[in-house]
């Protein structure tokens, strides 16, 4: 059932960011022991020696990221061996919305695609800057390296509420409503205040993502019919946020400061407001949007 998607997504969001965490903590040791230290002598380490440092610490994830390959490897040829069924590209639809004569036509859609990429961009964001942005409050490293891991801690608990809240006690889109208004609250409180204060409501917005993609994902793909399939595909590719608007608060933080630059994310959290009020229901009939699962 649709209107409990965000609830099953939840369930999965639980296994990924558990393997985050103890992905992040493994590394972190392989990668990031006695940093401190090694901060302090590459400073005075000549050009060469310099290189020769940092080669040999970057040459630490080789063998873990090759452990990693192969175990996708395996589980690509489980799956392709695997009697999983095929989604039917012209399976009945209850909520199928009137056809259109392409997935372009599905206002909804394409204002979900968006809400998506804002949305990954901002996690992204929120869990992969953290670290940096305590180093640059003066935070020791050996403190700063499990900063991800809060933010990650955070996500989790929000998965655990979503699957035992939705759609019992809250629908989707009002989820979705929540969690972006909680990340205007959080962004302003990290961007107001300073040092590990402002680095907890960083990882707080853990909680607020959390939700953001069990929840958009089926408000978008609703009512798609035989276009599910390719809309869904739309949506996976929204994913490249993710990518990009890291590297804008990248640029951003250069003119205006590390924590300043997180007031970017203010206006990615309200077009997500948006479309859980409004741009979900964009497109449809009254009667159809009315009674659409929430």
């Amino acid at each position: 059932p649709i209107e409990s998607a965000a609830s099953r997504i939840s369930i999965m969001g639980i296994c990924n960011k558990v393997a985050g965490i103890l992905a992040g903590l493994i590394f972190g040791y392989i990668a990031l022991k006695d940093s401190d230290a090694l901060i302090v002598s590459l400073e005075s380490m000549d050009a060469a020696a310099r290189d020769a440092a940092l080669d040999d610490l970057a040459s630490r994830v080789i063998v873990p990221y090759l452990v990693i390959a192969g175990v996708l490897v395996a589980l690509a040829i489980g799956i392709l061996f695997s009697g999983l069924p095929d989604l039917k590209e012209d399976a009945a639809d209850q909520n199928a919305l009137p056809e259109k004569s392409s997935v372009l036509g599905y206002p909804h859609l394409i204002l979900g695609v968006l809400a998506l990429f804002l949305y990954v961009g901002v996690e992204v964001m929120a869990g992969d800057t953290v670290i940096s942005y305590g180093r640059s409050l003066g935070i020791p490293m050996d403190e700063a390296r499990f900063y991800t891991q809060w933010t990650l801690g955070f996500m989790l608990l929000g998965y655990v509420i979503g699957i035992f809240t939705i759609p019992r006690l809250i629908s989707q889109s009002r989820a979705l409503a929540l969690s972006a208004v909680t990340g205007v609250v959080f962004t302003l409180a990290a961007v107001m205040t300073t040092g590990k204060i402002s680095v907890f409501f960083i990882a707080l917005l853990g909680l607020s993502n959390s939700l953001m993609w069990p929840a958009i994902f089926p408000l978008a793909i609703d009512g798609l019919g035989k276009f599910t399939k390719r809309g869904s595909a739309f949506l996976i590719m929204a994913i490249s946020g993710g990518a990009i608007l890291p590297l804008v608060y990248g640029k951003f933080s250069l003119m205006v400061g590390s924590g300043n630059a997180y007031a970017m994310m203010i206006p990615c959290y309200l077009f997500i407001l948006y479309y859980a009020v409004k741009g979900y229901k964009a497109g449809k009939p009254q009667a159809v949007a009315s009674a659409s699962p929430r």
